[in-house]
């Protein structure tokens, strides 16, 4: 039984390593891999810039606007912690803030070039720029995003310069800064002057049923953490790629090789055969779930996370680390997509993914009964849908003693 999971597992390496491709074994160099999280930030922005016209991304542009902050980097040689050790200093929020010179080792040109094959999803940046494809983007478009947006970040010749909005719910808007930032500094020259919009809401804003007929041609270009097929929201890795301090959540680096550790210690045959869910319940289609937490009914354990009572009692009981124990993992959206998503696919689990609304950047491009197992989200069946994933899964395994083709389609293994 543990061959087939073995080949199962290499196959869903494959898939996730183009997926999150910034994540190795800690034998491999990490300065000599491609990251392609990192490639879709890149070439998502060097897209933008070249639908935008240069016209008006120039200085010219800027005058007579506040800029709060200029980011810039620091050529001087320094000393600096191991690479994915991702230190950020917020003390203040006026001032000029710098970066070592030498931290991290920049990407050349050429890595782009030999990179073998771009992963499948970056198709859709093409197809989340489809509305300026013919006319590009004008200034007064990316000013009309404004009212919709929690900051403008601004690239001039290699320096960052970021106007704030409105707040941004926590650090949402510093750590996704902190993401574009360390692009500047692995890939210097290479990005083109931009002049961007960004929302760190839940829910994406730009409805398409506004802007349709005449005022199709005046759609504006806001970045978002997620989008829908009935939005035209651009979307954008979210900030917890970068950590989530206020619930204790490590950058994905960190938390990765954490994760890997946590599924050493339980062979998925091992574990627990139902399905498990924990967050906050009590929020959007989630409360669904309510009903069908009867390991005994429904093959499935659902906990509510109290934050407040966990941030009070340090977090003891939200390692994601720890949370890789069953066979089946079930991810639901809340409000709207959740940063959990990643963390799940992550566990040596088999996800059931109960039907999305939204999306992230890499989720068009998976496959359900290849990367996932789908879930009916209607109020009815969605315990049904659970129940049966399970019993399927159980019954296959008893049966015949291993995985068969279509099983081992099911991803039970992390990001690379």
């Amino acid at each position: 039984m543990e061959e087939p999971a073995r080949s199962f597992r290499s196959r869903v390496n494959e898939l996730f390593s183009s997926v999150l491709g910034g994540v190795r074994r800690p034998t491999t160099s990490f300065s000599k891999t491609f990251s392609a999280t990192t490639a879709c930030l890149l070439i998502l922005v060097l897209l933008v810039g070249t639908i935008a016209s240069n016209r008006w991304i120039d200085m010219s542009t800027f005058r007579g606007i506040s800029f709060q902050r200029s980011l810039t980097f620091d050529q001087r040689p320094r000393d600096y912690p191991l690479r994915d050790e991702y230190l950020l200093n917020c003390t203040t929020t006026n001032t000029t803030l710098t970066c070592p010179a030498n931290y991290p080792p920049p990407h050349g040109s050429s890595e782009l070039l030999n990179t073998q094959q771009c992963p499948n999803y970056f198709r859709w940046i093409h197809e989340d720029m489809k509305p300026w494809k013919k006319k590009g983007i004008t200034r007064e478009m990316v000013e009309s995003s404004g009212k919709f947006a929690h900051f403008q970040l601004v690239i001039v010749n290699g320096t960052a310069y970021v106007k704030q909005h409105d707040k941004a719910f926590q650090t949402r808007d510093v750590l996704t800064l902190w993401g574009v930032l360390q692009l500047l500094k692995l890939y210097p020259g290479q990005l083109p002057d931009l002049d961007l919009m960004f929302q760190c809401h839940d829910q994406p804003s730009i409805k398409k049923n506004l802007y349709m007929g005449s005022k199709a041609a005046e759609v504006p270009p806001l970045f978002h953490f997620c989008g829908s097929d009935s939005t035209f929201d651009i979307v954008f890795p979210d900030w917890s790629f970068w950590g989530w301090p206020e619930i204790n959540i490590k950058p994905w680096v960190p938390l990765m090789k954490d994760i890997e550790e946590g599924n050493k210690r339980i062979n998925w045959t091992d574990r627990k055969p139902f399905a498990s869910w924990k967050g906050n319940l009590y929020t959007g289609q989630r409360q669904k779930l309510a009903k069908c937490n009867s390991v005994k009914d429904w093959t499935a354990a659902i906990h509510h996370q109290d934050w407040g009572k966990e941030a009070a009692e340090g977090f003891k009981n939200s390692d994601l680390s720890e949370q890789c124990t069953d066979r089946y993992k079930i991810y639901i959206e809340g409000n709207a997509w959740s940063v959990s998503n990643k963390y799940i696919l992550a566990c040596d689990s088999m996800t059931l993914l109960v039907n999305p609304i939204f999306y992230e950047f890499f989720t068009r491009s998976l496959v359900p009964l290849k990367h996932y197992w789908p879930i009916n989200d209607h109020p009815d069946q969605i315990c049904r849908s659970i129940k049966f994933a399970v019993e399927w899964g159980i019954a296959t395994l008893t049966r015949h003693g291993r995985l068969d083709k279509q099983v081992a389609n099911l991803p039970r293994k992390r990001y690379q």
